[in-house]
């Protein structure tokens, strides 16, 4: 048997298959759409029924793409799609009309210092070597579209490497920024596998200043880890003055709705550098730990094994 080749398949695949179709003949029959391939069928996967298998699918499509890639984990980027760019700060000042478009305009303009902080450190975190499996750690990942998402996407492009946007459909027309990986650029329908896409592969997590998207996004972390669903990870809040004035953490505790330490679950900083250290530092102690548990149990089973023979003479 060692010279005989054993096909790895027998039966035709769904592409062949389909391929075939395309050949077939014509008749009432065959046009009619109950005689269509159930996965070339576009009606029927569509259909409200099938709500189950487009989660599966939209589950595990992205999967699939970033196990291909060789991606072992992601550096999570979330933020306004507001913000503008320093070079669009200008413009979006000379834009405003009114006394409040302008107050609300030079908010924005005075956040745009973090679209270069979010291009930094994706530009420092795009530049670790892959592991010893040959896996690539601290991918970016945006959600895909403009401010603080293409930011990220842009610093990685920066430095030539590849970054993942995960982008979702929205009433209104718009598309991945210029600077996603077009092999890892990814569309999806349903919010909450967009999230689980998210957090999969996240084992860090910068979150700059935006509203209700990342605040959905940014809570869903945190209650998370709160609630040990997940081990912890660095959690990123850029930018102090935004995060207390929007949200009165403190406060959270002395109405004890959260614990003191829940507080401990992220880290508020400002600059690229300064949010790499936390995560560097982070990883450190957590490799300290896990080798301390090592030691002691290592230590342990020496004991053991010196102890076992002398019970066996006592015995």
């Amino acid at each position: 048997m060692s010279d005989t080749h054993v096909p790895s398949r027998v039966f035709r695949g769904a592409k062949q298959e389909a391929e075939t179709v395309k050949a077939g003949v014509s008749t009432p029959q065959t046009e009619n759409p109950a005689y269509r391939l159930a996965f070339q069928d576009m009606d029927f996967l569509l259909r409200e029924d099938l709500r189950p298998v487009r989660f599966q699918l939209e589950l595990l499509k992205p999967q699939l793409l970033l196990d291909e890639a060789n991606i072992g984990s992601t550096f999570v980027f979330y933020g306004s799609a507001r913000i503008p760019s320093p070079d669009k700060a200008e413009a979006l000042l000379k834009a405003a009309e009114g006394e409040e478009a302008k107050k609300v305009a030079e908010r924005l303009v005075a956040k745009s210092k973090y679209y270069e902080v979010a291009r930094e450190l994706a530009r420092t975190v795009s530049q670790l070597p892959t592991d010893e499996n040959g896996k690539r750690q601290f991918v970016v990942c945006s959600g895909g579209g403009p401010s603080i998402m293409e930011a990220a996407n842009r610093g990685a492009a920066d430095v030539g490497a590849e970054s993942v946007g995960l982008n979702i459909v929205l009433p209104h027309e718009q598309a991945p920024n210029p600077y996603v990986t077009p092999s890892l650029s990814m569309q999806f329908h349903y919010f909450a596998l967009r999230k689980m896409h998210f957090l999969l592969h996240a084992r860090a997590l910068a979150a700059f200043p935006g509203g209700f998207g990342t605040f959905d996004e940014l809570f869903e972390l945190l209650t998370l880890i709160q609630t040990g669903k997940i081990d912890p990870i660095p959690v990123l809040l850029y930018g102090r003055d935004f995060w207390s004035r929007v949200v009165n953490f403190e406060a959270l505790c002395e109405e004890g709705v959260i614990s003191p330490r829940d507080l401990d679950i992220f880290t508020i900083v400002e600059t690229a550098e300064e949010g790499w250290n936390v995560v560097k530092d982070f990883y450190r102690r957590r490799r300290e730990a896990e080798q301390a548990i090592e030691t002691a149990n290592e230590h342990a089973r020496h004991e053991f094994e010196e102890q076992a023979p002398m019970e066996r003479k006592q015995g």
